[in-house]
Parts: structure tokens; sequence; C-alpha cells
């Protein structure tokens, strides 16, 4: 077992799919969350905002560190072409839209990841390159309709039928596209507590 037991990880985060990821690689942990603005100087550039973010949540979280064996573990995704980040959508409208710009396209999806304890922050950002085969307009709508990805940056998960189906290639780690770089978590855990 990596933690000992007077180690205790905190998820500053409600994504069911960083929980899935932290269970099937043996972590333990528990989930607090706090409400915080997801946002970000306009004048940053994109490939900095998932780290800003992921910081931002891991210190607006630090109020849930009741030791110094304690870890917040923080995170934030993004999916970017040509320069723009595709948030979750807020809508089926939008969803459809994302979705038919990211058709046959390649398209990083970078996450940030802090890790905090009362003594010492380590962030990170990982990058992972996805290939979009072409979307129709009937399997963006299939997939809008059945998957209802209104929680999710870009309009998808890669773990559902579009990236079984549709993603031609993946430069990088798949853990990363769904929302967790764990190879990189699980290296950076072990240097915060060695």
């Amino acid at each position: 077992m990596l933690l000992k037991e007077n180690r205790r990880i905190i998820l500053a985060s409600k994504s069911p799919r960083r929980s899935q990821l932290l269970k099937e690689a043996g972590l333990p942990f528990e989930v607090k969350t706090l409400e915080v603005e997801e946002s970000y100087p306009d004048s940053m550039p994109v490939e900095e905002v998932p780290v800003y973010l992921a910081k931002k949540k891991a210190r607006a979280s630090k109020v849930f560190l009741e030791s110094d064996n304690d870890i917040i573990l923080a995170a934030d995704s993004v999916v970017i072409l040509n320069g723009s980040i595709f948030e979750k959508p807020q809508n089926e409208e939008e969803a459809h839209a994302m979705l038919a710009e990211l058709s046959g396209q390649e398209h990083q999806v970078i996450t940030g990841v802090c890790l905090l304890t009362n003594k010492e922050e380590i962030a990170f950002g990982d990058l992972t390159k996805v290939k979009f085969a072409p979307l129709s307009k009937e399997d963006i709508h299939y997939y809008v309709s059945n998957y209802q990805p209104f929680d999710k940056a870009g309009s998808y998960a890669i773990q559902e039928w579009i990236g079984l189906c549709k993603v031609e290639k993946i430069e990088g780690t798949y853990a990363n596209v769904m929302g967790l770089p764990v190879e990189r978590v699980w290296k950076a855990l072990q240097n915060l507590l060695s």
C-alpha cells in the first residue's frame, strides 16, 4: 500500500470519473468539495489554465486539512482546439456545436493537478492529443441524446460511445482524458510521501 494508515487523501472533486480512477489505482480517498468559481485571467495562455484552476481548487479546499498527514488532490481538465478552450456545454445546442468543431480534428486535453499539504504544494499539467474521426450530424445527435455530456469539458467522455467508436488516435494517457493522469499523480504522491 502506498499510503501509511495515518495518511489521508482528500479528493477535491465531484467528478465520478476521478473517483473511479483513484479506486482502480488502489488509492484510498475521501471526497470533500467546495464551490470554487472556475474563472481565470483572460490574458492567461490556455495551456496554463488547468493548472491555475487546480491550484485554485486545492487552495480553497485547504480548510479540509485536519493534520500534516492529510493531502488535498484537486484537478481540472480542459479541451483545447485551435487555441480555444472548450468548457462544459450549457445546453444541447452548445454540445452539438462543440462536437461539430471537434469532428475530424486533433485536439488537446490538458489536466492540471495540484497536491497540497500543510507544508508543500506540487502542481503540474499533463497533455494528451486526441484525434476524432469525422462525426456526422446523426452521430452527434445520437451521442448528445443518449449520453447527456453536459458535465464534461468539450462535450464528451472518452470512456463512452464516442470515445470507443469515434476516436481514431490518442497520444498520451487515456486516464488523463478521463480526468486524471494517474501515473503522474502516483509518482507525485510517492515524492510527497518519501
